[in-house]
């Protein structure tokens, strides 16, 4: 069967203008090298909402890039003589010693959305 499609086949790519080519594999080369995905990797990303790319598959990746796991926590650390000790979870000592990078320890809303958000960010 498809060696009877083949010459249907060529027959259609005969009608191809050279320059049209031309120019198609200079948009394709030209969006890899800036943007790191062909156009139709473009297409195929705004459509499915994940980062998707050729390129990928030649790094012997998948197509799409995966979805990324949360953060893991911080760990916790205090100071101590002399240096800074750490640990994955808080000591159990009362009163609990101030951290030395006092801050969030897990993303806010804002920050959980930009982390999932679709490709390329347009909704």
């Amino acid at each position: 069967m498809s060696r009877r499609l083949l010459p249907l086949l060529l027959l259609a790519l005969a009608g191809c203008d050279p320059t049209a080519a031309g120019v198609t594999a200079a948009v394709g080369v030209g969006s890899v090298a800036v943007i790191g995905r062909t156009p139709v990797d473009a297409v195929v990303s705004l459509a499915s909402g994940r980062d998707c790319s050729v390129v990928r598959l030649d790094r012997g990746l998948g197509y799409c890039k995966p979805e990324e796991p949360p953060p893991a926590p911080p760990p916790y650390c205090t100071r101590s003589l002399g240096s800074v000790d750490c640990w994955r979870q808080p000591p159990l000592a009362i009163p609990l010693q101030r951290g030395v990078a006092d801050g969030p320890m897990t993303l806010n809303a804002a920050q959980e959305a930009d982390r999932t958000r679709r490709w390329p960010g347009l909704w």
